[in-house]
């Protein structure tokens, strides 16, 4: 998939699994459960014990599957995770080196910030996407509407202390997307095997996304459809 593309399947699903598992073989039961509630996106961690060999498998043998490689703190690991086939890279901070070598190789760039100072930077700089973390030990959505108020041509992905409970509001603030971890795959589920549970935990998050996309203000729709046609300009 080309980069633009892949930008727009993490917009349409608007879900960033983010899967840190103590082994390789629970990183793909993890995907495996997170595919079958219909999310097409996994982000590996970079602290999941054979990371590379788990995002280089899913990319050879997942063709429909999104692939992320999370937690990229240097050039030289987005290299290896670029050889991998990685999609897409995302980090808690802002690295421009990342972001450079990201688009130099068509992978999708979702760099960390908090700060407005920091989310302009790391968009300036060429990311896909900017990762406000950790957003909920700082406002929450509240301080979501405030960035997407303040700069609506950046499309935000919201993460740290995303839960059930606040997916939705993360959406309607403005949020292109959410990036959830063990609250869509609980570390017992993962234990005890329960593919099942992640499912239906899947389809929850799904649904959340969904129905608050009817209720984002008219506003946001705009801005968020015009950073979209943007970013595509600029890619072709």
């Amino acid at each position: 998939m080309k980069r633009n593309e892949i930008a727009d399947v993490i917009r349409d699903v608007g879900i960033i699994p983010a899967i840190r598992v103590s082994s390789a073989d629970d990183a793909h039961f993890a995907v495996e459960a997170v595919a079958s509630g219909g999310i097409p996106i996994v982000e590996i961690t970079m602290t999941v014990p054979g990371a590379m060999n788990v995002i280089e498998h899913l990319t050879k043998h997942h063709s429909k599957m999104v692939v992320g490689a999370g937690t990229v703190l240097d050039v030289e690991t987005a290299k290896k995770c670029a050889a991998a086939g990685a999609h897409f890279m995302t980090a808690p901070g802002f690295d421009c080196d990342i972001v450079d070598f990201a688009a130099k190789h068509e992978v999708v760039a979702i760099p960390g910030a908090l700060t407005p100072t920091e989310v302009v930077t790391a968009w300036r700089s060429g990311a896909d996407f900017v990762k406000v973390f950790p957003c909920a030990q700082v406002g929450g959505d509240a301080y979501i509407r405030a960035l997407s108020r303040s700069l609506p041509q950046i499309p935000l992905v919201a993460a740290g202390g995303v839960n059930q409970q606040n997916a939705e509001a993360f959406i309607v603030a403005g949020a292109i997307a959410i990036g959830v971890g063990s609250q869509l795959i609980p570390v017992e589920s993962i234990e005890r095997k329960q593919a099942k549970r992640i499912k239906e935990l899947a389809l929850r998050f799904s649904k959340f996304v969904r129905e608050a996309r009817l209720r984002v203000p008219p506003r946001v729709q705009e801005s968020q459809e015009a950073a979209r046609i943007s970013a595509k300009h600029c890619d072709t």
